[in-house]
């Protein structure tokens, strides 16, 4: 059975009421998550994995798995860092390992500038955890749609990396 709009408008508008009169916090909650959600339209993928007790090792490699599904569609790679306060250098720097649908392989190193030379962190937090995004790739055009892996490793020329907390990997497709 098809309702016509006015019956669906009204319908809501009296949950609305009733819910916002019974359940305030609830519906503060429901307009957050919609603003938050909401701001975030340009992301295509994104996902940041944890680095067990904040030491990489330069043997372990943070792998992520995205799914291609054009080759029109131009998209933007950003890394995402979080690091302690205790992460002993003010850059870090990266191998990036990407594996094409095809089986081709492609080797990348980015430097990700963390702290100023007098020692200021640079990023977002509160307290002892700093957050940064760096722009990896700008405007990268796939020749072939599929599952592309991408694996990050730390490049520092120490076995045991400390201060990393999280490292993530965010698509942006292009409009």
């Amino acid at each position: 059975m098809i309702l016509p709009v006015s019956t669906i408008f009204n319908r809501s508008i009296t949950l609305y009421m009733t819910f916002r009169r019974t359940h305030p916090l609830f519906m503060l909650i429901l307009f957050g998550m919609l603003f938050f959600f909401s701001c975030d339209r340009g992301r295509f993928f994104e996902d940041n994995k944890v680095i067990k007790k904040g030491v990489w090792d330069r043997n372990e490699k943070v792998r992520f798995e995205i799914a291609i599904p054009d080759t029109i569609s131009r998209y933007s790679f950003f890394l995402n860092v979080r690091n302690d306060l205790n992460y002993p250098y003010s850059n870090l720097y990266l191998f990036i390992l990407t594996t094409h649908p095809d089986g081709a392989l492609s080797k990348d190193t980015l430097e990700c500038e963390l702290a100023d030379y007098s020692g200021k962190w640079f990023g977002k937090g509160i307290g002892s955890v700093k957050f940064n995004r760096f722009l990896f790739r700008k405007g990268i055009r796939f020749r072939t749609a599929g599952l592309y892996i991408f694996e990050l490793e730390q490049a520092m020329r120490v076995k045991e990396l400390t201060g990393i907390r999280d490292i993530g990997l965010r698509v942006e497709k292009e409009k």
